[in-house]
């Protein structure tokens, strides 16, 4: 999997019968050179054609390497680099090629999780609540909870444990949030040259401009009803609401506003969940954790406190999601996307 955030790429090792996770294995990191994230970056919001050899060049090289880590792996889920997402419009762009990948590797490869569902109406976005779904069965849950993925793009995910199946009607209700650690790591580079404010250590140093949050949370996304979903730089204006405040200011409003966009989603969750566990880069940032525990009324935790991997969830995501591809399953649903029944998205390399 590698992300919005353009960090490098995680593969993880995942035993499963498309149903139930059986265990987890090893997984790895392997971040993105200076030189092959400004490459990627320079991609982002590309369409399919002319022009990307270079980025797909840095795609197919780097997971190529880091999935011959896993010589075990009977199949392996690709994801691809996202450059560009409009459900309603063009449809939705992961670079990578499944073929090339599964020749290289000599393994199965399943690659184009999204576009399946898009063609039939979905969002193509958020597709880890299916695998939520089964986290949720495998730690024991017996009342709804949320999982938020804080990446480039903040996702949520409410499950109801209870239910037999992921794809049941009022198993799952999904969506994007708003924006989360995107923003604020451009902001971080453009103005200080570094990768993201780690610990939230700028973030800490500053003051959240209520005037600036207030403009954020009239853009008109936050009132459409889930599904739905976003593009990294559809909330392009943050940087223009900020763009005249101190550093630190303008960090710790940007990381409230990651903070607000999740708020405001948590209303639309069909029962107030029992807890909140978060996953991704975001739950490292100490300053985002504490503005969603002061503005929630359940718990806020990281996934390790139920002894997930928050460094690794969507990578293990796509390895069970490849598996449900391969037998034929839904990976996505009306309550996840928005698409109108129950789909099973993806294309199957053979070797």
């Amino acid at each position: 999997m590698s992300g919005t955030s353009l960090d490098g790429v995680d593969a993880a090792l995942v035993l499963t019968d498309g149903a139930r996770i059986l265990e987890f294995g090893e997984s790895t990191y392997r971040p993105y050179t200076d030189a092959e994230r400004t490459v990627l970056k320079a991609a982002l919001g590309r369409w399919p054609g002319p022009g990307l050899e270079a980025a797909l060049a840095v795609t197919q090289g780097v997971h190529a390497e880091v999935l011959s880590q896993f010589p075990q792996a009977q199949v392996v889920g690709f994801h691809g680099q996202t450059l560009a997402h409009e459900p309603q419009g063009r449809g939705t762009h992961q670079l990578g090629d499944g073929d090339a990948l599964a020749e290289a590797l000599g393994r199965d490869v399943v690659w184009d999780f999204r576009s399946a569902d898009v063609a039939l109406g979905g969002e193509g976005a958020p597709l880890a609540p299916f695998f939520h779904f089964a986290c949720a069965k495998r730690i024991g849950a017996t009342e709804p909870l949320a999982f938020l993925n804080l990446g480039g793009v903040g996702n949520l995910t409410w499950v109801d444990p209870r239910r037999a199946a992921p794809e049941e009607e009022g198993a799952l209700l999904a969506f994007d949030t708003g924006p989360a650690n995107a923003p604020l790591n451009d902001l971080v580079a453009e103005r200080l040259g570094l990768e993201c404010d780690r610990d939230g250590a700028l973030a800490a140093r500053g003051e959240v401009v209520d005037g600036a949050l207030e403009l954020f949370l009239e853009e008109g996304y936050f009132r459409r009803m889930p599904p739905k979903s976003l593009d990294r730089d559809d909330f392009s204006l943050m940087m223009d609401l900020v763009r005249e405040l101190s550093d630190a200011d303008a960090a710790a409003t940007m990381t409230a506003m990651a903070a607000a966009a999740v708020m405001q989603g948590m209303e639309h969750c069909p029962t107030p969940p029992a807890r909140l566990l978060v996953t991704g880069g975001g739950r490292r940032n100490p300053v985002m954790m504490a503005m969603l525990s002061a503005g929630l009324d359940c718990p806020v935790e990281p996934v390790e406190a139920v002894g997930l991997d928050g460094d690794m969830l969507e990578a293990q995501a796509f390895a069970y999601l490849a598996v449900r591809v391969a037998r034929g399953w839904p990976t996505s649903a009306p309550g996840t996307t928005g698409v109108a029944a129950p789909v099973g998205g993806g294309r199957i390399s053979r070797i």
